[in-house]
């Protein structure tokens, strides 16, 4: 499958909003239960490091960093989101979404990447491997989906070779 990775931009909310709402359907992307606003993502979410993958002019998938903390010393952590449309997952693109996140990362200073993947989105799990990202641990019932039901949760880490190096 041929596309194109690019900045995402808030044009695109309405697919990005989409490809997210399907993630919350899944049961297994996300413990949040409604799609924000545009305003509400954009003010949670780092103003660089935000790619959609595209196809002519259709959003694929999405990838974004949030931080972690308020606190200066933490300035160089970012937490990883990536969406893939559902009839898109398996080719490709959240693998070249990912790659090019960690790339621009770095780019921007950040030393280490983290998520929190639900244990059973063994396709996520996945996909952060193969991007250089390791389990750490995993969170025992963290939160419930809305029905009630609780999940563990896979936390995953990368940390950069180059950037926050001893020998930086």
């Amino acid at each position: 499958m041929e596309f194109v990775i690019d900045e995402m931009k808030e044009s695109d909310w309405p697919q990005v909003s989409a490809i997210y709402m399907s993630g919350i359907e899944s049961g297994i992307a996300t413990f949040q239960s409604e799609v924000p606003t545009w305003e509400e993502w954009n003010r949670s979410h780092r103003e660089t490091c935000r790619f959609a993958a595209r196809k002519g002019g259709d959003v694929l998938g999405w990838a974004a960093l949030s931080p972690v903390s308020s606190r200066c010393v933490y300035a160089g952590v970012a937490e990883v989101s990536i969406y893939i449309a559902a009839g898109c997952r398996g080719k490709g693109v959240g693998t070249k979404l990912l790659r090019a996140l960690v790339k621009a990362s770095e780019k921007e200073g950040y030393w280490t990447l983290q998520s929190g993947i639900i244990k059973e989105n063994t396709a996520s799990i996945s996909l952060h491997k193969k991007c250089g990202f390791r389990l750490i641990g995993i969170r025992e019932r963290p939160a419930r989906m809305r029905d009630g039901t609780w999940h563990d949760v896979a936390l995953m880490e990368r940390r950069s070779p180059t950037v926050g190096s001893i020998t930086e």
